[in-house]
């Protein structure tokens, strides 16, 4: 008899991390083609997706999962506009 590992439940649904997650990745891929005006509009709307699961989230595990997120997009708005430091 096989005992199955305990799921992990999250509030927000799995297409929402990976829509997050697909987003950034977009992100990265602009930066790369040095299109910065693009990647700086992907990531003003990949922000204001992860504002929206912020305001409509309070379980933990999700508000840890979109800190990781914050801090991620925090990082590449400062890689594709370097002079607002």
């Amino acid at each position: 008899m096989r005992i199955k590992p305990p799921k992990i439940t999250y509030s927000m649904e799995k297409s929402q991390f990976e829509e997050l997650k697909n987003g950034v990745q977009e992100i990265i891929d602009l930066m790369v083609a040095k299109d910065t005006k693009a990647a700086n509009n992907k990531l003003l709307e990949v922000s204001e997706k992860l504002d929206e699961f912020l305001d409509h989230t309070d379980e933990d595990e999700d508000l840890i999962e979109i800190s990781k997120y914050q801090v991620l997009l925090n990082q590449l708005f400062q890689k594709i506009n370097p002079e607002s430091e």
